[in-house]
């Protein structure tokens, strides 16, 4: 009876340990896919924003609960590598044109006909009215402008002369693809969690524009 009830204890215990095993990656699972989520910056592209290498936490329920706003820096995945994740910031939003010109970023909004000149001091000295079209270190001044899709969003990096972004973002035949849908838009940095001596939160960006 003693030996019986051993057992009956035994598998109890093990039946919790498996349990609470189960519960607490159902729960970690889920704090990663609706809620927080870590991510590792790979390149140059947000700098001096963020760095290579650096460890930043994204925000998911942000865009569960909401949609990505102008000036939000968030992770992605691109139409031209859709198995890789990009950091960048958000420019244009769904119905807006982008219009890039003489090195300088200028918004018309959706249903308007005025256009605004985009302030960006998150810039660099190095990148300050320096955003030109692909590829962007040429220097190139030519106009170019881009319509934003409904449901989509214009992206780019800080580090405006050695970014991939809506500007080259191409489909495998090559054809342009600047747009990135709301779907492949995963989450909007939070802070930056390592190394510990650059901890710190991110903060929104915010522009004057009527």
């Amino acid at each position: 009876m003693e030996n019986t009830e051993r057992q009956h204890g035994l598998w109890f215990h093990i039946l919790d340990v498996v349990f609470n095993i189960v519960v607490i990656v159902a729960i970690v699972a889920g704090i990663r896919t609706f809620l927080v989520s870590p991510f590792q910056v790979e390149g140059t592209s947000m700098i001096n924003t963020l760095e290579d290498s650096e460890y930043i936490v994204i925000n998911k329920l942000a865009y569960f609960i909401g949609t990505p706003e102008r000036g939000d820096i968030v992770v992605l995945r691109p139409p031209n590598t859709p198995n890789k994740y990009y950091v960048k910031r958000v420019i244009g939003m769904p119905g807006d044109t982008v219009i890039l010109r003489e090195g300088n970023v200028f918004i018309k909004k959706a249903g308007e006909t005025a256009e605004t000149k985009l302030v960006e001091p998150y810039l660099d000295e190095r990148n300050q009215g320096k955003t030109f079209r692909d590829p962007p270190t040429d220097g190139n001044g030519t106009e170019q402008e881009f319509v934003v899709p409904a449901k989509n969003y214009f992206v780019m990096g800080d580090n405006r002369q050695g970014s991939l972004d809506s500007r080259s973002f191409r489909l495998t035949n090559g054809d342009p693809e600047p747009f990135v849908p709301q779907k492949n838009i995963k989450g909007r940095v939070w802070f930056v969690a390592l190394p510990i001596t650059k901890i710190h939160a991110i903060s929104h960006a915010t522009y004057e524009l009527p």
